[in-house]
């Protein structure tokens, strides 16, 4: 080890706390000047000391003369204080989690936990307060302050600069409090988050691999320090919610799911990894925004996209292997499909807009079939939105249709019915319609709306993924009533400004008499001397659980039937005290539980299908899948 480039582990002496993070690949010595500063990180005489029994005979940077210089303090042996602006400085860095590099890594700060021990041991003294609080006493001080909070983007701010401060208080705040806390750091407020990414931006999370770095993506993501990743969320930002094209701002999002891997779905947060591919923006506003923080250029199509995305799947495979879970989101319609059909094959991909939510869906209906009787196949199904999100519902329900009742997939697909923006898909549109929609075009006669359609087809089931607000209008739900006593209804589109009808709307214009379900929450709806409580189908019940089956079974694929089992868990877990309430999805409270029960089912169908790796197989997979969790409990440091 050069004495120009020290580094120090944990593991070297039993005077040390463990390694914060380190850095794959250091600077090479021959390039760097003679150091000429010391960082302020630990006691300078230990750490010569072990820098002296560490490597001999050279003697060690930190023998040189710390004597004050004429000026006062510790010299300048760096330079960076007498340095010009046009003259080049080394960024030196000590990897020693100790004094204020300890107080600034987010992994391993405590703040104002540190014990008096640790505060003397790791050259914290001084650094803090004097007082000492528990873990409990601080979630408590950050609750209070968020909840002063009127504006929710504020409150958002605030839960990540936490999350950026101290890593374990961040995940037990949200764990402890995720009903409060899941609409701030994902949907709606994430939205307006990332509506507004380039106003709020403090410190880059994840990773930004753009246009420029095409040939080189496998260098960008050796620069992450992390080295062990088991997941990645990743974005191009060109259907961000139903906001449409944020481009680089999409970065929200990525983060924001990711999160919820490690609170919900237990798995480890520097296992996880955020993504944003900008491949250039076609919202003119952002191009026009001064703060805009990514590429100022047209989006990339055709071969260009294409190649560039390429290169990506395989520099990600290259860099953390086989069985790195790869989650895409938000990707545009005409992108989605063609990424999940192309890459599923060759790796271990999911699509949470496409799959994720027809999961959700899907176990939101199972769980109704408890209030409405009957199977799948006695329903019809009326979709509002034939994208992604709207196909890929459908789809899933078909698959378990035919499951259920023991008929072909293209059987099961004339249960359902979709009206996109030119109306009823039905054959006569053939020639004109994209290739995702052409398995539910029917026989039929054209309907030009949706209440027509309802008119037409009678559903018992409206589903809504349109992204249009208000499309569930007063006619349509008053109608879809008369023909059923007990009609489902699913206002999926997120942000809340988006909601195809509203929870109000839902139970006022059906009597109080509909099943409701929705992407982002709604408050109790009083009506008649009766409270509804609705249940929001959001992809947080699926996608953390199944990551986490994929993982602790080592899969190497993402079958349909582990989405199909992974539904049915989620229904397993909707209790009759739930429907008696009207809820079709359990409380968030105990979501941890429904993942690993989700994940148990994920894996035991993994090990069925022979994709799974792991083994032995684990005798009691919920156990193991609960055993393996992420606790954000604080650790003692020696």
């Amino acid at each position: 080890m050069a004495a120009a480039h020290l580094r120090f582990f944990a593991s070297s002496s039993a005077h040390y706390p463990p390694a914060s993070h380190q850095h794959a690949h250091p600077p090479s010595t021959a390039t760097l000047h003679p150091p000429r500063v010391i960082p302020n990180v630990c006691s300078p005489f230990t750490v010569e000391s072990q820098v002296k029994e560490m490597k001999k005979p050279a003697a060690p940077v930190l023998d040189q003369d710390l004597s004050p210089a004429v000026t006062g303090g510790v010299r300048d042996f760096y330079g960076e204080d007498t340095a010009t602006e046009d003259q080049i400085v080394t960024p030196w860095s000590r990897n020693v989690a100790c004094g204020l590099e300890l107080l600034r890594d987010p992994q391993y700060n405590k703040g104002l936990a540190f014990t008096d021990k640790e505060r003397e041991y790791h050259y914290l003294t001084g650094l803090l307060p004097p007082t000492v609080l528990t873990q409990q006493m601080q979630e408590n001080r950050i609750l209070h302050n968020l909840r002063m909070y009127q504006d929710p983007l504020h409150k958002y701010v605030a839960v990540m600069d936490l999350q950026e401060r101290n890593e374990r208080l961040f995940y037990k705040v949200l764990i402890d409090n995720v009903e409060e806390l899941l609409p701030i750091v994902y949907t709606p407020t994430v939205g307006e988050a990332c509506q507004k990414y380039g106003s709020i931006f403090r410190r880059p999370r994840g990773l930004y691999i753009s246009l420029k770095e095409r040939g080189k993506v496998l260098d960008v993501i050796k620069n992450w320090p992390e080295k062990l990743v088991q997941v990645i969320v990743v974005t191009d930002g060109e259907r961000i919610l139903g906001l449409g094209d944020l481009g680089c701002q999409g970065m929200g999002i990525p983060v924001g799911k990711l999160a919820l891997y490690s609170a919900l779905g237990g798995i480890r947060p520097s296992a996880c990894l955020p993504i944003t591919i900008d491949v250039g923006t076609n919202n003119e506003a952002l191009l026009n925004d001064p703060f805009y923080i990514g590429l100022r250029r047209r989006r990339a199509t055709g071969e260009e996209y294409a190649s560039f995305l390429d290169e990506f799947m395989s520099a990600v495979k290259q860099a953390y292997g086989e069985k790195v879970f790869i989650q895409f989101e938000d990707f545009a319609n005409h992108n989605a499909f063609e990424l999940l059909a192309k890459y599923q094959r060759t790796h271990l991909v999911f699509n949470d807009d496409i799959q994720g939510t027809a999961v959700v869906v899907l176990g939101g209906l199972l769980a109704a079939l408890k209030l409405t009787g009957g199977t799948l196949a006695d329903h019809t199904f009326l979709f509002l939105g034939a994208g992604e999100a709207g196909t890929g519902i459908a789809e899933l329900i078909a698959l378990e249709i035919a499951k259920q009742g023991n008929v072909s997939l293209q059987e099961a697909r004339r249960k359902i019915w979709m009206v996109d923006s030119k109306g009823l898909i039905v054959k006569s549109r053939w020639e004109s319609l994209q290739h995702h929609k052409k398995n539910f075009a029917h026989e039929h006669e054209g309907c030009r709306d949706l209440l027509s359609a309802v008119e037409a087809l009678r559903p018992s089931v409206l589903i809504g993924s349109s992204g249009q607000r208000s499309t569930f209008t007063k006619e349509v739900l008053e109608t879809l009533a008369s023909y059923n006593q007990k009609p489902v209804v699913m206002a999926l589109s997120n942000p809340t400004s988006h909601a195809e009808c509203t929870a109000e709307e839902a139970y006022k214009w059906t009597q109080g008499r509909a099943i409701f379900g929705s992407g982002s929450p709604f408050d109790p709806v009083k009506l008649n001397d009766k409270l509804h409580i609705s249940g929001q189908a959001n992809n947080a019940y699926i996608f953390p659980g199944t990551g986490l089956g994929v993982i602790i079974s080592g899969a190497i694929r993402v079958h349909d039937d582990m989405l199909l089992v992974a539904a049915r868990a989620l229904a397993a877990q909707v209790s009759k005290e739930n429907l008696d309430k009207g809820l079709v999805y359990p409380p968030f409270q105990s979501i941890r539980k429904i993942s690993a029960n989700i994940a148990a089912a994920v894996a035991d169908k993994a090990y069925e299908l022979g994709l799974a790796t792991r083994l032995p197989r684990p005798a009691d997979l919920v156990g193991y899948a609960e055993s393996c969790m992420y606790s954000p409990q604080y650790r003692n440091y020696r």
